[in-house]
């Protein structure tokens, strides 16, 4: 993909579409230049509202002009403008059309505009097969920016596309077939880190037993495939104590086991290591912006499948920690591998701060939708932090409690503790199981159930995986390493 920065509509080169932004009631958002009297009969038809992401096409001295509507000019924010750019993408890559020229808006917007273009500009077609070619999503292959802001702000165009790249990538990840996924991550973190500052250790099933995680590996009896645990470390900044760690749920396919889901619970199952493939694509991107931090990315994996090897309901297994499991539901299997990874963290990697996303329950879907992550934090700094770099990124986030009288319900007669609290408040009962194996190092959980993976794609997020938490991670690792 090429990228071409303008300071003004003089420079324009031949193009497929030129995109011209308009706030609602048809106030230009930007210079018409000389296309202004081609256009204005158009505003004063009224055809074109200017709505937030409302598309017009049409051709003006010869040339395939796109209206794009911004909404009103006193609600305008990062997010909004996302989800605008993104659809004039949207229609660029309805019409097939291969290069495109976008006119920023003036102020301190550039971000979320790159942002909004950028991240629409992505699909994944590896699986159409060459009869069915033409229903492929085309990709603009050469992209246009207008404006004295899109100049000035050349670095930070570089900087986002590396970020874009490793939220592409993550989206990758989770589409990829179930059965591939580990094998795709082990060689892309091999090929992607190598001459980096990034040290890369794999725990495969052999050392998991002799360090015995014993939850990772009960959680993988049933699977044909052998887990393992991934241990990602960037060090940025090695005079400073400050050591990130970053755990992610890395579930490659989640059949419940023997508390077996339906069909349609099932079919969306790909998706359930969206936490590991998040936090691997954040150290990615810290890594090749050379982020003056230390950060370290966890990130175990095993399949939860079925057969006569299957880990049982009422056995009990002993953690990484020493802490006993009963197990009461083989579908809460994510905050089981969690568990093993938080404890090899506290003992053996000195964090100043872990944050661990997972795709972990239904519940948070049930509470948030699929716009919003469930967080959860026994630190208000740590907790501050993700808030405002969820504000930022528009990788929204809402704070749930930690409920203490819920953990009731985590009693075992015969071990230290069930896997699952039941149902109601679900979401916050599978955070607090999690909370012990962390100890009185600061914490944050993120349940990314909702927006990590869409029944349909929705704005800037143009496949069922999104990517989520790539972006919200690595503006958190900023504000950590003191770059904003």
């Amino acid at each position: 993909m090429k990228i071409e920065l303008f300071s003004d509509l003089n420079q324009l080169p031949k193009s497929d579409l030129l995109v011209f932004p308009f706030w609602e009631k048809g106030e230009s958002a930007s210079d018409l230049g000389r296309f202004k009297s081609g256009i204005e009969p158009i505003l004063k038809s009224g055809d074109f509202k200017a709505r937030n992401g409302e598309t017009f096409l049409c051709y003006v001295e010869g040339l395939r002009i796109a209206l794009l509507g911004l909404g009103k000019k006193s609600d305008v924010n990062s997010e909004s403008l996302r989800r605008a750019y993104s659809a004039a993408v949207r229609l660029a890559q309805l019409k097939k059309i291969k290069s495109a020229q976008f006119v920023c808006i003036e102020g301190n917007h550039t971000q979320a505009i790159f942002e909004g273009i950028f991240l629409s500009n992505y699909a994944y077609n590896k699986w159409k097969s060459d009869s069915f070619h033409e229903v492929c999503v085309p990709l603009l292959e050469t992209i246009g920016l207008i404006g004295t802001e899109a100049v000035r702000h050349e670095a930070l165009f570089r900087e986002l596309q590396v970020i874009v790249s490793s939220v592409h990538w993550v989206r990758d990840l989770v589409n990829g077939n179930a059965d591939d996924k580990l094998d795709f991550v082990l060689h892309e973190i091999k090929s992607i880190f190598s001459g980096k500052k990034v040290r890369v250790e794999i725990f495969d099933k052999q050392k998991l037993e002799e360090l015995q995680m014993g939850l990772i590996l009960a959680v993988s009896r049933g699977a044909p495939t052998e887990p393992c645990l991934i241990q990602v470390s960037y060090e940025g900044n090695p005079g400073s104590p400050e050591h990130v760690v970053l755990v992610g749920k890395g579930v490659t396919y989640d059949t419940g086991g023997f508390s077996i889901k339906p069909t349609e619970g099932m079919l969306t199952m790909k998706c359930d290591m969206s936490g590991a493939a998040a936090v691997l694509g954040t150290v990615r991107a810290a890594a090749e912006l050379g982020l003056k931090i230390n950060v370290t990315a966890l990130a175990p994996m095993a399949e939860n499948s079925i057969d006569g090897k299957s880990y049982k309901l009422g056995d009990v297994y002993r953690s990484y920690s020493g802490r006993t499991v009963e197990i009461n539901n083989t579908d809460a299997e994510g905050r089981l591998i969690l568990a093993d990874a938080l404890a090899f963290a506290v003992k053996n990697l000195g964090p100043s701060c872990i944050v661990d996303v997972a795709t972990l329950t239904g519940a948070a879907i049930i509470a948030l939708g699929d716009d919003i992550s469930a967080l959860f934090s026994d630190d208000q700094k740590l907790c501050d932090q993700l808030l405002s770099s969820a504000a930022t990124t528009g990788e929204a986030l809402w704070r749930l409690p930690l409920v203490a009288d819920y953990k009731d319900a985590y009693k075992s007669e015969i071990a230290d503790t069930v896997n699952s609290g039941g149902r109601e408040g679900g979401a916050i009962k599978a955070a607090l199981f999690l909370q012990p194996f962390v100890g009185v190092v600061p914490w944050a959980h993120i349940d990314l159930a909702g927006p990590a993976y869409l029944n349909k794609p929705k704005h800037y997020n143009t496949s069922k995986a999104t990517g989520y938490g790539v972006r919200l991670l690595l503006d958190f690792l900023r504000q950590r390493a003191g770059h904003r």
